[in-house]
């Protein structure tokens, strides 16, 4: 049976969202055979159950008295942390207990203790990889990584960017063939630092099978020119949160004039059918959680503030990452980047001799 692993202690509200969150999942997908392991202070989390009727079964409650804090720093977290809900829920999964952890704690803690216990997947690949969902101009979702655990990357770890991303699209978003751009300050192939150029053509010579379409530009995200978009933590956490700005802003000002007299809110009236589905359409909650890409295990981390419907999103993504060939498939094709990376090692070698 699916066994997903849950910090019930993390994030802004604690049980009080992460547990109605689990139980309303798992109302909406009863022929889903799946099982919570819910760590944390054993007497909140039945409290909550009681709450919304849940009784015991497919939840099963884990004690921890310790809880790392939001603002806790990742070293002091490895410290301290040991016995916390944070720490035994990753630890599920590497004693092969549950099968994803899902966390709306502190992102620095959670990576950290991640990665010390489950330890790293991808060769070169210092920290996990960061994706962010993206609602797209089509109607569907551009995925976007590394969004800010990775400042610097090279040319290696961008593929293996790409290499991850391909894999979570498919397996989350259901794309059949994801296709992948790489960020650049231009299309044209001339442009961009020597990095991308060397990323651009490792994905376009090193018969991974991936469906590269080349270099695109920060409109392409909104745009969905193509289903993943490969950068590094630096630019991407700067793209994110200028996307961010950018939104609140146009929100304030739609507010502002659909409010600002008898008739634009008629018009407001009128026209509420079109704004609600456009609310849903970009509302956080749905497209909330994003995992933690490069790890020898499924992590997926929920928005710290996020209400009880962005993280049951967050336990919908880890559900489908755990139940898809993501792991095995991404092991596929970084061997097959450390044969291409070998290849010109080897031919070096062997005309020396």
């Amino acid at each position: 049976m699916l066994t997903i692993s849950v910090d019930a202690m993390g994030g802004d509200h604690g049980p009080s969202v992460t547990v109605p969150a689990v139980v309303a999942w798992r109302r909406r997908h009863p022929a889903t055979e799946a099982r919570f392991l819910l760590h944390g202070d054993e007497a909140a989390i039945r409290a909550e159950l009681d709450k919304v009727g849940e009784a015991a079964g497919a939840v099963e409650v884990r004690h921890s008295d310790k809880v790392v804090a939001m603002d806790e720093k990742p070293a002091q977290a490895m410290r301290r942390g040991k016995g916390s809900s944070l720490w035994n829920a990753i630890e599920a999964v590497k004693s092969g207990e549950a099968h994803a952890v899902v966390s709306a704690g502190n992102t620095g803690a959670l990576m950290a203790i991640s990665k010390l216990i489950l330890r790293m997947s991808a060769h070169g690949l210092e920290r996990p990889a960061i994706v962010a969902s993206w609602p797209n101009m089509k109607g569907g979702i551009t995925a976007v990584l590394d969004v800010g655990a990775n400042v610097e990357s090279d040319a290696e770890q961008l593929v293996e960017f790409a290499i991850m991303g391909e894999a979570f699209v498919g397996a989350v978003h259901g794309v059949k063939r994801p296709t992948i751009g790489i960020l650049n300050v231009g299309s044209e192939d001339m442009k961009g630092h020597e990095s991308v150029r060397e990323a651009a053509r490792l994905l376009r010579e090193g018969g991974f099978g991936l469906a590269y379409k080349g270099f695109v530009e920060g409109d392409d995200i909104a745009k969905g020119t193509v289903d993943v978009v490969v950068t590094d933590g630096f630019t991407g956490n700067i793209a994110l949160k200028t996307a961010e700005g950018v939104a609140r802003y146009i929100f304030a000002q739609f507010k502002g004039a659909l409010t600002s007299g008898v008739m634009a809110r008629t018009g407001a009236l009128l026209a509420l059918p079109a704004l609600k589905r456009m609310r849903q359409r970009i509302d956080p909650s749905a497209i909330n959680g994003g995992p933690l890409l490069g790890l020898n295990g499924i992590v997926v981390k929920s928005h710290g503030g996020a209400d009880a419907k962005g993280f049951s999103n967050a336990v919908r993504i880890a559900v489908d990452l755990a139940r898809s060939d993501y792991l095995e498939k991404v092991g596929q094709n970084l061997s097959q980047l450390t044969s291409v990376l070998a290849a010109p090692a080897a031919d070096a070698e062997e005309k020396s001799q």
